[in-house]
């Protein structure tokens, strides 16, 4: 008998592609034209996210789980030729079966990478709506299988009134957590650690709901920067492993900044940003926490080891000794995700590396002890989300 056999796996961090008309549907016709679509571009010769006349993101990139060629090529040139279980709720169940996943986490694309077009001046009523149908869709897609698809909401984090209608909202309509911005100040806000965004932690703690900080919802321009002087694949590979320790950050602003002392029933969660950096960030906070005398200027707090393990969690899905080890020092912080459909995915491919989510479960964390295991793959993740699985 396997070890993991008869644990039901909840998978922490997938995506849905959104379809493309998931707006120009659902809004009055005189936003049509201004809300997010998808159009031909001549001159990259595929289909483009369009928000008015601002390109955005390409779908085919967001689509590339099982795709012949690397991601820097682009992904699919067209909608038309993503796999159809990207955005099937059907066709992904029977996808999560074959790859021996129970339940998944889903994140948006384009309200999560494209934050700044949804967070910009100008209309944000229009763009707090577009947040709203977004929601909606993603309660319709999840009913599906309410017990195998997890929602969690975006919100219109630039207000923050509509915000809190907007987590109320999304609590009344089943979703199990919020998606944060990891630097609103980004976007010319007050920074996490500011008392302006207290009532909605104080929300979000009252409704059980956990804030997520997935990778790539902050300070984006890194990207529009991107030096392809030393090859394109190798500027690509190293802004992406840079992006991965975004949260590093993230972490030392909710614990240093006292967010985590104020709220200490709110869990936060860093998405897609790996763990094996964690066990040498929480023993680096620590060393700093006492050799610049924190413990004297807010003898109120704990130690950020001790918030750490109350209430912070972060997610893997390819690393192997490195995840071992950050397991084995917080069991009960680590979970487990395959970025499905994404292109560090765990779906293999002709130029992928990666290899099926039923088959790495096995071989980098099957011999781990038996409630290790149950830990990482199911309870970490049913305990932070309030599933009953």
């Amino acid at each position: 008998m396997s070890n993991v056999d008869g644990i039901s796996i909840i998978d922490v961090d997938t995506h849905i592609q959104e379809p493309p008309d998931l707006w120009t549907s659902r809004v009055p016709a005189r936003y049509r034209d201004r809300v997010p679509q998808i159009r031909w571009s001549e001159k990259d010769q595929a289909e483009f996210w369009f928000m008015g006349d601002e390109k955005l993101i390409r779908p085919g990139l967001t689509a590339t789980a099982g795709w012949d060629d690397y991601p820097t090529a682009g992904g699919p040139a067209r909608f038309a030729d993503i796999d159809t279980a990207f955005y099937n709720p059907r066709e992904r169940l029977e996808r999560m079966d074959a790859d021996g996943i129970f339940a998944q986490i889903l994140y948006p694309n384009l309200a999560a990478f494209n934050t700044q077009s949804f967070a910009a001046d100008g209309d944000r009523d229009l763009h707090t709506l577009c947040i709203q149908v977004y929601n909606d869709f993603l309660t319709e897609w999840s009913s599906e299988d309410r017990a195998r698809f997890v929602p969690v909401a975006s919100i219109p984090f630039w207000d923050l009134d509509a915000s809190l209608n907007e987590l109320a909202r999304a609590k009344e309509m089943g979703h199990r957590g919020i998606v944060f911005s990891q630097e609103p100040r980004a976007f010319g806000l007050p920074p996490l650690t500011d008392p302006h965004w207290d009532p909605l932690w104080a929300a979000a703690q009252e409704m059980q709901l956990p804030v997520n900080f997935h990778i790539g919802t902050g300070d984006n321009s890194i990207f529009e920067r991107l030096d392809t002087s030393f090859g394109r694949a190798a500027a690509v590979s190293s802004i992406t492993t840079f992006g991965w320790l975004t949260n590093a950050y993230t972490i030392s602003q909710l614990i240093f900044g006292g967010v985590c002392h104020r709220f200490p029933s709110l869990p936060f969660v860093v998405v897609e940003s790996g763990v094996g950096w964690l066990p040498f960030a929480v023993d680096g906070m620590d060393w700093q926490f006492l050799g610049n005398g924190v413990h004297k200027e807010h003898p109120e707090y704990l130690l950020p080891s001790e918030y750490f393990q109350r209430q912070i969690y972060g997610s893997f899905w390819f690393e192997g000794d490195t995840a071992r080890e950050a397991i084995r020092r917080f069991p009960n912080n680590i979970m487990y995700e395959t970025d499905y459909p994404h292109p560090t995915s765990m779906s293999p491919g002709p130029c992928s590396p990666a290899v099926s989510p039923r088959d790495y479960v096995q071989q980098e964390l099957g011999g781990l002890p038996r409630e290790q295991l149950r830990n990482v793959l199911h309870d970490n993740a049913a305990r932070v989300y309030n599933l009953d699985t």
